[in-house]
């Protein structure tokens, strides 16, 4: 069996504000294999979120890297510092405003579409620098070219 984990994280300068997404993808060994930041535009903190754990997906479900290394006993831990959207997502919060429905579904699709075992898990936040990090660069990038 194959593990790997997936650290996102999504973030605004004003909530509503600028936002932007971080996405870490790391092996078994703990190695970062591939990442990702981008600018979303104005978000909330909770739809920053959800969208860095739908790109995950979405990058994971368009990889070659899935074809060659997963399989059905493969398991996929997608890892957020947002205790609220872990628990959303888990089943055990209830989604009590209808556009954060809208993208917990997209969610639900593409882990059914990836077809391995996919689990959510709140973390702390320092144990999610490197997601973190890409968020700030992203704003940070975007600030200095405006």
């Amino acid at each position: 069996m194959s593990k790997i984990y997936i650290n996102t994280d999504g973030g605004s300068r004003g909530n509503p504000g600028s936002a932007a997404i971080g996405v870490a993808f790391f092996d078994e060994s703990g190695k970062i294999f591939h990442e990702h930041k981008e600018c979303i535009g104005t978000a909330t903190n909770n739809e920053a979120e959800y969208n860095a754990i739908i790109t995950a997906l979405r990058i994971l479900l368009e990889s070659s890297w899935l074809k060659a290394n997963l399989n059905t006993d493969s398991e996929v831990v997608c890892r957020l510092d947002s205790q609220l959207v872990v628990e959303q997502l888990c089943g055990r919060y209830k989604i009590k405003t209808d556009h954060i429905r809208v993208l917990a579904s997209k969610v639900f699709l593409l882990k059914e579409k990836i077809g391995v075992k996919i689990s959510f898990i709140h973390v702390r936040r320092e144990q999610n620098k490197d997601a973190d990090r890409l968020v700030n660069q992203a704003l940070d990038e975007q600030s200095a070219n405006s």
